[in-house]
């Protein structure tokens, strides 16, 4: 008897202190949403192994707040010791992709080399950055590059995009605009091209700006990386 009193004890303390964690998490939810602004949804709230914080998900990125909800703590945690950066990795965790459930048919596709080494870039017509990426980009070889033309600037950019997706060569057309500044001929009245398709899917995936690149291991790395970046990063892929 005192034996399955001490079973029963254990399962209402363990009910309880699950009932505890997620109305803790719960109560959190509520008292933080109205305060971040209006539209602004929280995806999750856990609790961390770091000092009682709790990590707040919002819009693929990371917070953290206390017990109460009554302090935010907006930054990285990184360990003092190794300088190990854990909301770096978290974040990445959370963004992390299917590469293969990208719609590739709707890229523009360039191959160099023989193109072992794939990758995956949302680009602005308009976007500078993006600009110094392609010409970064030419001093790396053996490379299968997918372009989606994420158009987040101006209309401009929509039209620009247009203009090269109908062109005969979309790769070579895309390539002279980057990096020479020349742009095709005008897209013929009846030429469909990916923008709404494009520019929702890049919404779905969080993506705010600009270039952000996709790797295979499912990966992101936002901003025009150099070459020996892009080479070491390939390195670190199965």
């Amino acid at each position: 008897m005192k034996k399955l009193n001490a079973m029963l004890s254990m399962v209402f303390l363990c009910t309880a202190m699950t009932a505890c964690a997620q109305s803790t998490e719960e109560t959190l939810k509520k008292t933080l949403e109205p305060r971040l602004g209006d539209g602004v949804k929280i995806e999750s709230i856990s609790k961390t192994p770091y000092a009682g914080l709790y990590e707040v998900q919002v819009d693929g990125d990371v917070i953290y707040t206390d017990e109460k909800g009554e302090l935010l703590f907006i930054g990285r945690i990184v360990d003092a010791k190794t300088f190990r950066d854990y909301t770096k990795e978290r974040v990445q965790a959370l963004n992390t992709v299917k590469f293969s459930d990208l719609p590739l048919d709707s890229a523009i596709k360039t191959v160099k080399g023989n193109g072992k080494r794939v990758i995956a870039v949302f680009e602005d017509p308009n976007c500078g950055y993006c600009k110094q990426l392609h010409k970064n980009l030419q001093a790396v070889d053996n490379l299968t590059l997918y372009t989606f033309t994420y158009n987040i600037l101006s209309q401009d950019s929509i039209v620009k995009s247009r203009d090269i997706w109908c062109s005969a060569n979309p790769s070579q057309a895309w390539s002279d605009w980057m990096v020479n500044g020349k742009l095709p001929a005008k897209a013929a009245a009846g030429c469909n091209d990916v923008h709404d398709k494009i520019f929702a899917l890049g919404r779905s995936l969080k993506i705010t700006g600009t270039p952000t690149i996709f790797f295979t291991d499912g990966t992101r790395i936002p901003g025009a990386i150099d070459a020996k970046g892009l080479e070491q990063k390939f390195a670190t892929l199965k």
